[in-house]
């Protein structure tokens, strides 16, 4: 009669295998979940920045609350978004001013909860009526919340004075 099935030793070399597979695995998981969970911060400010562009361009030196361009805050578990929601048109010509925030509701990974993505809003020269978006990552170590949204520093071609601000 034949034996068939596997010995003890192969059945343990099977268990270590699939232990070290699932050491490297789950943080690479957690990291994913993370990343998906704060990927929803480009397009947000993307469509932000898209909506209040063509409003400028009607209105000239004036950038309108989310109402009057009509933006609205994505439905999010993971952030609370925040900014010039309602009243009049600000003059671009008053200096920056912070027009569009999403702040983390909970710990990301390494990215604390409270971090907050900012873009202020300003005027592209003394006498321009262009809008100028200047995005900022504050709170916690901005290190490990810009590494969860890489592209959010390109948002309104500013890139320059995000890496200033340390983000």
């Amino acid at each position: 009669m034949k034996k068939q099935g596997f010995t003890l030793i192969e059945l343990m070399v099977v268990i270590v295998i699939m232990g070290i597979l699932a050491a490297v695995a789950v943080p690479k998981l957690f990291g994913m979940i993370a990343k998906s969970k704060a990927s929803e911060v480009g397009p947000a400010a993307g469509t932000y920045v898209k909506l209040q562009d063509a409003y400028v361009a009607e209105k000239g030196t004036y950038i309108g609350s989310w109402k009057a361009i009509g933006y609205a805050d994505p439905a999010s578990t993971v952030f609370t978004y925040s900014g010039f929601n309602s009243g009049a048109d600000i003059a671009l010509a008053t200096g920056k001013t912070v027009a569009w925030s999403a702040a983390a509701k909970a710990a990301l990974n390494d990215c604390q909860a409270n971090s907050v993505w900012t873009l202020d809003v300003s005027q592209n020269g003394s006498t321009g009526g262009a809008a100028v978006y200047t995005p900022k990552l504050t709170g916690g170590p901005t290190g490990d919340c810009a590494a969860l949204t890489p592209n959010y520093c390109n948002i309104g071609g500013n890139k320059a004075n995000c890496a200033a601000a340390g983000n």
